[in-house]
């Protein structure tokens, strides 16, 4: 990033200085267009993932508002019924009720109680004016691993388009786009150690992609503003390593989970662990512990220097439980307990006996003052 910081020319520019930095874009885009298995012309650059999120969603609804209004009687452009899951990110479950507040139908297909979705409600959910399923390749919360290739293929057999958010994929899944067969997939350069604020949405050829950004002819006219020439570049090299490193860095992430799940089972009493068992993120632990609120252990956990989340961080302020932990069937006053571990490439072995040294005792402090805790 620092010698990328030299080239300061824009990228859309004819002279040298911009296309010093166009090859440094392209450069980018052809590595991760070869980590995902597309072509380089497939790759848009975003702000965030939740700006390709909200981007597809965009695209193949943008030119069906009349549908909504009953202007037209049928064909292609009546498509405008949306099938997502009830676990997605917040920029797919927020951009769906605003769909529906414009005459949309959204139908929300559930997850078992391990938050995994059969792929034959889905096919169950498709109509006759459906025009686009977004189902998450991993979750953001859970970690758990969707059927995103059977998914796709119920998609396909339909003429549907197919949309999977695969944020926290990237990096931690190896995956082919051709193999799975969706026609968009969404990224954030920030889940690999790029920077914040690049995002990545990819499209498959001859998909219809409104841009969600008009105002110029960047990213080959679908996605106007001036390249964030350092974040790509960036990207591009996080690319490398996580390519080189990612096989690795799974397998000690696996250890130090199980090390983790295993020590929380024997040191704390009335704990559940969300999520599939092993069709899951390597990296992620999601853990309620039973009459404790997260955002309370979150905080004493915060003072004894160890840091994790009770969610998502797009819903950071909201008083409500997890929507991903409800939908596992788990009571409301329970899944206020709900924190979610997240293992780095700088974690150790000596963090996991850190946290079941200091964690235990903060639980059992707040469980004393709980009401609603009998030990």
């Amino acid at each position: 990033m620092i010698r990328a910081m030299e080239l300061y020319g824009n990228a859309s520019s004819m002279h040298s200085p911009g296309q010093d930095a166009y090859r440094a874009i392209e450069d980018a885009r052809a590595k991760l267009a070869t980590f995902i298995g597309s072509s380089p012309d497939e790759i848009i650059f975003t702000g965030s993932g939740s700006e390709a999120n909200n981007t597809v969603l965009n695209s193949v609804y943008c030119e069906k508002i009349t549908c909504s209004e009953g202007k037209c009687g049928s064909g292609d452009c009546c498509k405008n019924h949306l099938i997502t899951s009830v676990i997605e990110h917040p920029s797919i479950l927020q951009t769906a009720k605003c769909y529906e507040r414009r005459g949309f139908e959204v139908t929300y297909v559930p997850v078992d109680r391990y938050g995994i979705i059969d792929p034959e409600a889905v096919r169950k959910a498709i109509k006759h004016n459906t025009g686009l399923i977004s189902i998450m390749y991993a979750n953001n919360e859970i970690g758990t691993i969707q059927p995103i290739k059977e998914i796709a293929a119920i998609a396909k057999e339909n003429n549907i388009y197919f949309h999977t958010d695969g944020v926290q994929a990237l990096g931690k899944i190896r995956f082919n786009v051709r193999d799975l067969g969706v026609d968009f997939m969404s990224f954030s350069g920030h889940k690999i150690y790029a920077p914040k604020g690049v995002g990545v949405l990819y499209s498959r050829k001859n998909t219809r992609l409104c841009p969600l950004i008009y105002g110029g002819h960047h990213e080959r006219n679908r996605r106007a503003g001036t390249e964030n020439t350092i974040g790509i570049i960036a990207l591009g090299k996080a690319i490398e390593i996580a390519n080189r490193e990612m096989d690795d860095n799974n397998r000690r992430y696996l250890k130090m989970k199980q090390k983790l799940r295993d020590g929380l089972t024997a040191r704390i009493p009335h704990i559940r662990f969300n999520g599939h068992p092993e069709k899951a993120l390597p990296n992620t632990l999601n853990v309620t512990f039973e009459y404790v609120e997260g955002e309370s252990i979150l905080l004493y956990a915060d003072f004894e220097g160890i840091s994790f989340s009770t969610g998502s961080a797009c819903s950071t302020g909201s008083l409500d439980p997890s929507h991903v932990i409800l939908a596992l069937g788990v009571d409301a006053e329970i899944a206020h307990g709900s924190i979610r571990f997240s293992f780095g490439m700088n974690n150790t072995d000596e963090d996991v006996d850190y946290v079941l040294e200091k964690l235990p005792p903060v639980i059992e402090r707040l469980r004393v003052m709980s009401p609603l805790y009998k030990s």
